[in-house]
């Protein structure tokens, strides 16, 4: 997918475009931003200035050609907790130093690390996500009265079980109404708003059938103005940003992820490429922004940019077309809007939930039974029961110790020697009757770092004077090491160095090797010690063997090794029988050359 000018092409036929994709996804918008807005626990209209404000913001400088941002569903726990526990002047720095925060992970090309969060813990965070959006909205689905939100999901179904008893049947007429104009618009009209339409529908019965008997949002957070509020830059201190510095950096990574995958998913809806730095530079700015007009924070929205590349988008401009589209409507419409009776907003963001839930990733990553199941567990259980925060530390940490115990898994050290039927070098021809007793020949396999060091030194054997004077470490198959890993091979090296040994290292690659020689270990082990191929490795050690001790000697661990010891006469080729040349004992080229990885 190449990545192409944002506006490359654009005709009058485009803006066409974009004035229908803009207008239709503001509509639906609207009542999200509302729904989000309320169940974060803040007012209404906080949701659509956000809209406004973010949204076109995002549109206009974002790294994502379709971009739609706005409030979304994954915010919710988050900033109900912030709110709940700072206050809103609060939410609000906790949302403007977030925006920083993503700004500089922008501006530091940090774009591409949001990848490399395992699959398991945004799968575990956002399931149990969806679990408390979804029954965050029992209560006004049932209209039940007096109830008070906790931050803690069992102190919110605690609350609703006390309450049962105040079952409001308007109210859950009401949500059923909207509920099933959202499952027919799904049906029967999928391009059609159907959660405005489930709205208004729902308005409309609950005013012409059962009037006064279902709280608005007007009755519980007074009318929503027809204007954008004033420009009010919150008063932010040291000691608060100290004190938020946590929630921020929360909201940042919550909103860096959520933002790419959108805009991956818009990539491959439209075979274009984001610019993943460029987009958290723009959700920053509008982050920055969104709170000096009371804006909650904002994130790229994954439903509505696909409706806005189904619509016909054709650039960035349908998402401005659609933050004003949304300022329009609430210039003309703000008095009606304080009419919708919360239990038609349950249905909506209970919908959201549902889709956002992410049930079939569940299944398939608890069905492997392996450690990514146990990382989604502990990440969903700790999100639903605990806290966001919470979850997603302990998820990347287990995440991590896995990680390491699964690469120490797969590094290992075996001795091994030629097997002249398959021309490879193998641990398993290595026997109590077959060895050499002057070259040791050690396959490494796996990743030489922190959690696989120790068993890099153990699996190594005991040097004793007897012993091989002459060690060769086959590492082609070595992708990697760190400075630990490079401190127990310097630790090694000098083992065998005192023993009075050689050690050799064959087909090392790029990065180790790069590594060594930063360190110095390279100057130390000697550069004639480092050999392309384990060929030219097994030549240079001959040339240090004891050939007295050949003589006589039982292993036969190569096939030279019958002439040596004086069992099959003299050698036609002395100790050259390893030359890339035919010989009679084996023709080293034609196989352990292409063996090294």
């Amino acid at each position: 997918m190449k990545r192409e000018s944002r506006f490359e092409g654009y005709n009058l036929a485009s803006l066409r475009k974009d004035l229908i994709a803009g207008i239709l996804v503001g509509v639906i918008a609207i009542p999200l931003g509302m729904a989000f807005a309320i169940a974060s626990g803040v007012k209404p209209e906080y949701g659509i200035y956000t809209t406004i404000v973010a949204g076109t913001l995002i549109s206009l400088l974002g790294g994502s050609k379709f971009q739609i941002g706005g409030p979304t569903g994954a915010f919710i726990p988050i900033l109900f907790a912030i709110g709940a526990r700072y206050g809103y002047e609060n939410l609000l720095i906790a949302g403007l130093m977030a925006g920083v925060i993503l700004v500089l992970m922008g501006l530091l090309r940090l774009g591409g690390l949001i990848r490399f969060i395992p699959k398991p813990v945004t799968v575990g965070f956002t399931a149990g996500i969806a679990v408390i959006i979804f029954t965050g909205q029992i209560a006004s689905f049932l209209g039940l009265r007096g109830v008070r939100r906790h931050e803690a999901f069992l102190g919110n179904m605690h609350e609703v079980a006390i309450r049962l008893g105040t079952v409001n049947g308007y109210s859950i007429a009401t949500a059923c109404i909207c509920l099933a104009v959202l499952l027919a618009a799904a049906r029967f009209a999928p391009k059609l708003p159907g959660s405005l339409l489930g709205l208004v529908a729902a308005t409309l019965a609950a005013s012409l059938c059962f009037p006064g008997q279902v709280a608005t949002i007007g009755t519980s957070y007074g009318d929503i103005p027809s204007t954008l509020p004033a420009f009010h830059v919150p008063a932010v201190t040291w000691d608060r940003i100290v004190s938020l510095i946590r929630p921020a950096l929360l909201i940042a990574l919550l909103g860096a992820i959520e933002s790419l995958l959108s805009a991956v998913v818009a990539d491959g809806m439209t075979g274009s490429r984001h610019d993943s730095n460029r987009e958290l530079i723009g959700q920053g700015i509008a982050n920055i922004c969104a709170p000096l007009f009371g804006g909650i924070p904002a994130t790229g929205a994954i439903a509505r940019t696909a409706t806005n590349i189904r619509s016909g988008a054709a650039s960035p401009v349908s998402g401005v077309v659609h933050g004003a589209a949304v300022l329009l409507i609430l210039l003309a419409m703000a008095p009606y809007a304080s009419r919708i009776p919360l239990a038609a907003m349950a249905p909506i963001l209970m919908m959201v939930a549902w889709n956002m839930s992410e049930r079939k990733a569940c299944v398939r990553l608890l069905k492997t039974r392996t450690g990514d199941s146990l990382v989604l567990a502990v990440t969903f259980l700790l999100t639903v029961f605990t806290d966001l925060p919470t979850a997603v530390e302990a998820g990347l940490a287990l995440a991590v110790l896995l990680f390491v115990k699964r690469m120490g898994e797969a590094h290992g050290v075996a001795k091994a020697l030629p097997d002249p039927e398959s021309v490879k070098v193998l641990p398993q021809k290595v026997s109590a009757g077959q060895d050499c007793p002057q070259i040791g020949i050690y396959n490494v396999e796996g990743p030489l770092f922190f959690g696989t060091a120790n068993r890099f030194g153990d699996a190594l054997p005991p040097l004793v004077p007897d012993g091989p004077k002459a060690i060769i470490l086959r590492m082609g198959r070595v992708p990697l090491i760190d400075l630990t890993g490079e401190s127990h091979l310097a630790e090694w090296a000098g083992r065998v160095r005192s023993a009075g040994g050689r050690l050799l290292i064959s087909g090392i690659q790029p990065q180790p090797l790069e590594l060594l020689k930063k360190s110095g270990l390279y100057d130390r082990i000697g550069a004639a010690n480092f050999c392309a191929h384990t060929e030219e490795a097994i030549l240079s050690a001959q040339s240090g063997i004891d050939r007295g001790q050949c003589a006589g000697c039982r292993y036969a661990a190569f096939r030279e090794c019958g002439v040596l010891s004086g069992s099959e006469g003299r050698p036609r080729q002395g100790l050259t029988g390893y030359s890339r040349g035919r010989t009679a004992a084996w023709d080293w080229s034609a196989g352990i050359q292409s063996n090294e990885m």
